[in-house]
């Protein structure tokens, strides 16, 4: 539904104000999509995933480290397959075009996993 022109004005002033008060916010969400945001995401999350594995090979060493690390590799794989399934049919495509990188192998992993 079309804004009518009262509200457009009023839409019009309020990014008006934004926009000379905090440019460099306004900057920064010019250029962030949600598919940064996700990407940016998945990777810290396959950073925690790897970090848990190698607290878990920690168990000689303590079974408190390995436990910690259990814990991490299970919330970080539940925050993957999370942000993997919010991405669109359209972005997992362009993942996959990426060839052979980190966000491409996930992307060819999620579409084997998504419903039809």
């Amino acid at each position: 539904m079309p804004l009518n022109d009262h509200e457009q004005r009023i839409l019009d002033e309020i990014e008006r104000r934004l926009t000379e008060d905090d440019p460099a916010f306004v900057e920064q969400v010019g250029r962030t999509d949600l598919y940064t945001h996700l990407a940016r995401r998945i990777r810290w999350a396959s950073i925690a995933f790897v970090v848990g594995l190698v607290m878990i090979m920690l168990f000689v060493m303590s079974v408190v480290v390995a436990a910690i690390g259990f814990v991490i590799t299970v919330v970080s794989s539940v925050l993957l397959y999370r942000y993997v399934g919010q991405l669109g049919r359209d972005q997992l495509r362009l993942m996959q075009d990426d060839g052979f990188t980190l966000s491409g192998l996930l992307g060819r992993i999620a579409t084997r996993f998504r419903r039809p």
